[in-house]
């Protein structure tokens, strides 16, 4: 008995150390990215497959003829829809761009500079905060070295908590046109968009913000390709060529970037994978929502469904995760993160309206000269703000990529315009 005792009192501190190397992996393998992507993952499974197999048998049963009773008008809505499709832009976003054209000089100069200072202001602060938030800790005293937040996923649901909030008081307090679409098409790009989102935000944690900046502005290429693949788009040999013109200079960037000495081969790697993972999300999210725009709707719409169904995607997650309380707690602990998550959500609300306004009274040309303007301003204030250091050849790549962006602007402005010239003893109205 006494040797029994003895060698369990000898196995107690083994017992204790083997727990605490088990707790330490738990607690690596929850920091993991891909093991959090793929709860994530799974939590937004548990929603639309249910949600799957539910339109599948109301459409097998034909429900949309045989359905009655107080249920029918929000199956027919979300699961069928009311309008037909239309390949023809919404009569007030011509009236309304017409209105725009014949408007005096002054008051389109001031609108132009209200846009473009609107979409700076959100953006930049956005971006600067996003980088805060992710690489920096909180509550860091001269004894205690802080904590990080880490759960990319909550600053989503904040987002878009906050944006599902200002859309639906823009479309109860504006005219909108009558929505047709069925609802359960919003899902697709809002899970794409979430996953795009969260793949940003964790991508901070292994790479520089001016890296993740300029990998942006080169997804014109995967856009193109997802383009090809989900609306079957044929593209011009310019926009071939300032793609190859963008993709050398993120190449020239990114080989020539001074490199981290904290840095390691496999953390480098995961900043790769993610900013691909964002690159493809988001290419899907933009050709879906183009499609969708086939149905009657305005942007605000669009950004109400999809904000709709990313709150719902989101928040069941985190729930599911026992994450949201979690994050809360840490929200409670830290009120500077509790400012800054929700001057995040704010700048990335209102800067979708922003976007929304601005392309409706200019058109998406002038908007996407504002917001390359945007992205440069970005990479130099994240510079001179965190101390990130550009090499020459670095910087060279940096203007080869916004050089092939101008370039993209005016060759499609060009093509607008003289897509724009009716024929003789005609009068045609064009897309703009």
């Amino acid at each position: 008995g006494r040797w029994c005792l003895a060698a369990v009192l000898a196995a107690l501190p083994a017992m204790a150390a083997s727990e605490e190397v088990l707790a330490a992996l738990q607690d690596s393998w929850g920091d993991f990215w891909l093991f959090r992507f793929f709860v994530n993952a799974a939590g937004y499974a548990s929603i639309m497959v249910p949600g799957f197999l539910l339109i599948q048998y109301f459409k097998r049963k034909n429900y949309l003829e045989t359905g009655r009773g107080i249920c029918f008008p929000v199956i027919k809505s979300c699961i069928f829809g009311s309008e037909a499709k239309s390949a023809h832009p919404d009569d007030s976003s011509l009236a309304s761009r017409n209105e725009t054209m014949e408007s005096s000089t002054a008051r389109q100069v001031f609108k132009l500079l209200f846009c473009a200072a609107g979409l700076q202001a959100s953006y930049l602060t956005w971006g600067v905060l996003q980088e805060r938030v992710m690489t920096r800790t909180y509550g860091a005293t001269e004894t205690d070295p802080g904590e990080k937040f880490k759960d990319s996923q909550f600053l989503v649901f904040m987002n878009r908590i906050l944006a599902f909030t200002v859309a639906g008081l823009y479309c109860a307090l504006t005219k909108q046109p009558r929505h047709g679409a069925p609802m359960y098409k919003y899902s697709f790009a809002s899970l794409s968009n979430i996953l795009s989102s969260w793949c940003q935000y964790e991508a901070l944690k292994y790479i520089s913000f001016p890296t993740q900046v300029l990998a942006k502005a080169s997804k014109v290429i995967p856009v193109m390709l997802m383009g090809k693949l989900v609306s079957r788009k044929s593209y011009e040999y310019w926009e071939y060529l300032t793609a190859v013109l963008i993709s050398v200079g993120v190449s020239m960037f990114l080989l020539s970037s001074t490199p981290n000495k904290h840095l390691s081969t496999v953390t480098t790697f995961s900043g790769v994978v993610l900013l691909a993972g964002y690159i493809v999300f988001d290419s899907f999210t933009s050709n879906w929502q183009d499609a969708l725009f086939m149905y009657k709707m305005s942007p605000v719409q669009m950004m109400f469904g999809v904000n709709v169904f990313s709150c719902l995607f989101t928040m069941c997650s985190l729930l599911e995760q026992g994450a949201l309380l979690e994050s809360a707690h840490f929200m409670a602990r830290h009120s500077e993160f509790a400012a800054h998550a929700m001057l995040l959500s704010i700048c990335s609300a209102f800067g979708q309206l922003f976007i929304f306004y601005t392309i409706n009274q200019f058109g998406a040309a002038v908007f996407t000269i504002i917001m390359t303007l945007r992205q440069a301003f970005a990479i130099l204030l994240s510079c001179l703000i965190y101390g990130h250091a550009i090499t020459v050849v670095g910087g060279l790549g940096v203007a080869v990529v916004f050089v092939a962006l101008f370039l993209r602007v005016y060759a499609r402005s060009r093509m607008k315009k003289r897509s724009k010239k009716p024929p003789v003893g005609e009068a045609s109205v064009q897309k703009v």
